[in-house]
């Protein structure tokens, strides 16, 4: 149960603001937005108006039909309290639509300007040691503090009732980037004031708790600690949620705002940042009308299947298609090493997301800042407003888009398999690892690379989520499973979805505390078996071998035992040097009413997880949309009712490869037709029917 923090009224100051900030006059746009959209993060607050044009030509020579603007730019807009600016954005969203181009506006909230946190300081976010943030970064606010909530509703109001019936605006980006909690004195009240609206009294909270232990036991809720770390488990997970409340709230404080004052065709939405796990996505985009991410590869080395289960976790986020709304071009310039991507590579992994399910791809940023803590980040054209090197190869990404975005108009992915990520997992796991070489996500990622060259088409949701689609739905480090949860999970399995639990699964109860019966709780009965010990695993010492019918290999990290019943079918055992493993069951399988509940109580190397993943897939009758793909080829097929498929394949190796297809089919890069496919070293083919 999730509950709300400081909702401020959805009209504060609108009869002010309106009468201040009268709509702006727009210039009509003149061309629809194309399917597929190309574009970049403009700054042009920090530009004479007299060089815009000249941006925003090179932006339409290279086919951009889009661009954010405004999410750092409060100072430009409000200089000076309640005193409003709006006069360089109604040029410069003017200026791009005379180019075909529309705006994202971004709410500005990630950047208070000087004159607030002077007048204000209490807005100030305050770290977890006690030291107050200074003026000159970003993020540096307390999302607590009431008083930056008024005025970042004000803002976002005064933007809405300008813009919102603005056709040039697509939809609005609310602040950029959040995820740093504060500790000061407004968001220690809400804790508290959280805490007694969850448990009620504090006699419940003890006993939830198990606050008898080590005498943490509490008279009163404001005795409670507000920690994020070293503390009980209850209350770091709750910790967690309550950041994610805070979050949501201050996100739906100014989606709403604008939300009456908008088009309906403008989209809400926020940008994150991937495994980012401060707090849950998935609750937090559920007043949002689209999930968004920054997608960035600091050393310029791509890990191909990390990136595209990163996209599909972000399609996960609301089950629908999803922008990157920043990626580089060519560099970075906050990793150790900023290496470029090399050549070809940029429109490459713009190609990934499109085939993972994005409609948009911005690059982050346009042009060179001429000062500021990013000078070095790579851009498209440079502080002289020309062309870098980078620009031409995202010019022909344009072109892509404008020669298979009609082929590609409506369509999404659609899965047959689904693995199951869980905030409240990842958290726990953090908080007591066991094993320092276990790492929630990297589990995920090492599950989702056993599955993908089967699948080729993956989601990754919210154990919550609807799982009927799904003929087999994968679980890896399920830690945390509420009552409700494993109730769905079980009515899924009892209906013929077949589930495969991962190692370390089912060990806690929606309070972070231990099921008083043994791994894996609710699912014992089901599985026909119960883990009798877990032992985490010393990488010193020589890997456990494991065998079985679906083969055999060896075990890292974290090893359980398993006992079974007579009727539970072992897949795996472990071999007899092994210790206290000697002989035991490492992985198990069960029938339960239509389905078949699996168990894996280890982790498998690569070679023998994806030959466990490829017979638990044939078992599930799902194969490959396109079988005997070389290895680093990877299909994306994206499909929509009543018009044809369309295949993104790409080559992510550095050799050319050679590819057989089922038939004739079209290539809408290049307008070839053939039953084959030659794709040199890193290169793109979207593929339809004739």
């Amino acid at each position: 149960m999730r509950f709300p923090i400081l909702r401020l009224p959805q009209t504060l100051l609108a009869a002010l603001l309106l009468a201040l900030i009268p709509s702006a006059s727009f210039t009509q746009a003149t061309t629809p937005q194309p399917p597929l959209l190309l574009g970049a993060a403009w700054y042009p607050e920090q530009w004479p108006e007299a060089q815009w044009d000249h941006d925003l030509t090179l932006m339409e020579q290279a086919h951009m039909h889009v661009v954010r603007v405004g999410e750092f730019a409060w100072s430009t807009m409000e200089p000076s309290d309640n005193h409003f600016d709006f006069v360089w954005l109604d040029h410069a969203i003017a200026a791009a639509a005379k180019h075909h181009i529309s705006v994202v506006l971004g709410t500005p909230t990630a950047a208070p300007p000087a004159w607030l946190t002077a007048k204000y300081p209490e807005t100030l976010r305050i770290d977890e040691g006690g030291r107050r943030d200074e003026h000159g970064g970003r993020e540096q606010f307390s999302a607590n503090n009431p008083k930056y909530r008024e005025l970042c509703v004000r803002v976002a109001h005064a933007m809405a009732a300008r813009y919102g019936h603005n056709p040039n605006v697509l939809g609005w980006q609310i602040d950029n980037e959040i995820g740093d909690p504060t500790f000061d004195d407004s968001a220690k009240l809400q804790w508290h004031q959280w805490l007694q609206k969850k448990y009620g009294n504090i006699a419940d909270l003890n006993r939830r708790w198990t606050t008898a232990y080590w005498s943490q036991t509490y008279d009163t809720f404001d005795q409670v600690p507000y920690h994020s770390r070293g503390e009980n488990p209850a209350l770091l997970l709750d910790y967690k949620h309550f950041v994610t409340d805070t979050w949501t709230s201050y996100i739906s404080a100014q989606a709403d705002t604008i939300r009456p004052l908008a088009l309906k065709s403008q989209f809400i939405t926020t940008n994150t940042m991937g495994w980012f796990s401060t707090y849950d996505h998935y609750i937090m985009h559920k007043n949002l009308d689209m999930a968004a991410w920054d997608d960035y590869v600091p050393d310029g080395h791509p890990d191909y299947p990390r990136n595209a289960a990163l996209h599909d976790l972000v399609r996960g986020y609301k089950q629908k298609n999803f922008w990157v709304m920043e990626t580089q071009p060519a560099f970075v310039n906050w990793g150790p090493i900023n290496t470029a991507l090399p050549p070809g590579v940029t429109r490459e992994m713009a190609w990934q997301a499109i085939g993972h399910g994005a409609d948009a791809v911005l690059y982050w940023q346009w042009r060179s800042a001429l000062n500021g803590q990013e000078e070095y980040h790579g851009t498209l054209v440079g502080a002289d407003g020309e062309p870098v090197p980078i620009y031409s190869e995202i010019a022909k990404l344009g072109a892509d888009f404008a020669a298979a975005g009609p082929a590609l108009a409506g369509t999404s992915p659609h899965a047959q398999v689904a693995i199951l990520q869980s905030y409240d997992a990842h958290w726990a796991i953090d908080f007591q690892k066991h094993s320092a070489d276990f790492d929630y996500p990297k589990n995920v990622l090492d599950t989702y690379r056993a599955i993908s060259p089967i699948a080729q088409t993956i989601d990754v949701i919210s154990p919550e989520s609807d799982l009927t689609p799904y003929p087999i739905v994968f679980a890896p480090a399920l830690n945390i499973l509420s009552e409700a949860e494993a109730a769905h999970l079980l009515a899924y399995v009892k209906q013929g979805g077949q589930l495969v639990l991962g190692t370390r699964s089912a060990m806690k109860n929606a309070d972070n505390g231990l099921d008083p019966h043994r791994q894996p709780g609710p699912f014992t009965e089901a599985l026909g078996a119960h883990v009798d010990q877990f032992y985490a695993l010393d990488p010193k010492d020589p890997a456990p071998t494991v065998s079985g019918p679906l083969g055999t290999g060896t075990a890292s990290i974290w090893a359980e035992v398993l006992s079974t019943q007579p009727d539970t079918k072992v897949l795996l055992t472990y071999g007899p040097e092994n210790g206290w493993l000697a002989g035991k069951p490492a992985a198990v399988s069960h029938p339960y009413g239509k389905g078949t509940l699996t168990y894996i109580g280890t982790v498998l190397d690569p070679k023998l997880m994806a030959s466990v993943a490829t017979q638990l897939l044939s078992a599930a009758d799902i194969h490959p949309t396109l079988p005997n793909l070389p290895t680093g080829v990877e299909l994306m097929p994206r499909t929509a009712p009543n018009k044809p498929p369309v295949w993104i394949i790409i080559n992510h190796t550095n050799t050319p490869q050679h590819i057989i297809l089922p038939a004739n089919m079209k290539n809408l890069l290049t307008s070839s037709s053939a039953p084959t496919l030659d794709l040199p070293a890193h290169e793109v083919a979207v593929l339809t029917t004739p």
